[in-house]
């Protein structure tokens, strides 16, 4: 049976969150961590096409950024009109769909960035 000093649970009322202790929350801003937005000229950018993972599709990605969401959104959508065809930002990579590894080392280049072909 339940003991007569825990209080019931009531379907009815809301239930408030109320934290006794908490040391670490989604919302301080002092966990927040800077990402660096290093000059083109500063990164060793990455290409790399690559089949692993997508069911057969060649997709070129970009690794090596450091750099802000807001500057990786700007710059796929140049490298996305330039290649006419698809991509996205991942996790500080650039994934764009087909192998364009030649186009897009000429396109980081031109744009100031350390680019070189990884892989095979």
């Amino acid at each position: 049976m339940a003991s007569p000093n825990r209080k019931s649970l009531d379907s009815t009322k809301p239930q408030e969150t109320r934290f006794v202790y908490r040391e670490f929350g989604d919302d301080n801003p002092a966990l927040a961590r800077g990402v660096p937005d290093l000059p083109a000229s500063e990164q060793n950018i990455r290409v790399q096409a690559s089949r692993k993972g997508r069911k057969g599709k060649t997709v070129t990605v970009i690794t090596g950024f450091q750099a802000k969401p807001e500057t990786l959104n700007e710059l796929v959508k140049k490298l996305k009109t330039q290649c006419g065809t698809g991509g996205t930002v991942k996790e500080n990579e650039i994934e764009i769909q087909g192998e364009h590894t030649q186009k897009l080392l000429q396109i980081l280049t031109q744009l100031g960035y350390k680019a070189k072909i990884s892989g095979g």
